[in-house]
């Protein structure tokens, strides 16, 4: 088991210590597994994109270590980014 702390925003924001990928595994090359596309049955068209796992990463290995607070959302109480208001004067 190889384990990093990560940080998540869902479902809630936290740093996490998770499991990752074997580096020098042969099968994935420590990507943790493949990307697979697949087609329509019927027509052949390309339908999608599975990820299949690889045996050297349990993606579902993972424990909260500490509960990040939730940061407000910054207001914007006027529309004008440079200036509080507009003003007719020039601006020489």
């Amino acid at each position: 088991m190889r384990l990093r702390i990560r940080r998540t925003t869902w479902p809630r924001p936290a740093l996490i210590l998770t499991d990752t990928p074997h580096p020098a595994c042969p099968d994935c090359g420590g990507e943790g597994g493949h990307n697979r596309d697949y087609g329509d049955h019927e027509t052949g068209e390309y339908a999608g994109t599975e990820w299949d796992s690889c045996h050297c990463w349990d993606e579902t290995c993972r424990r909260v270590l500490l509960l990040l607070p939730r940061l407000p959302r910054r207001r914007h109480d006027s529309p004008d980014p440079w200036g509080a208001a507009y003003t007719d004067e020039p601006p020489f």
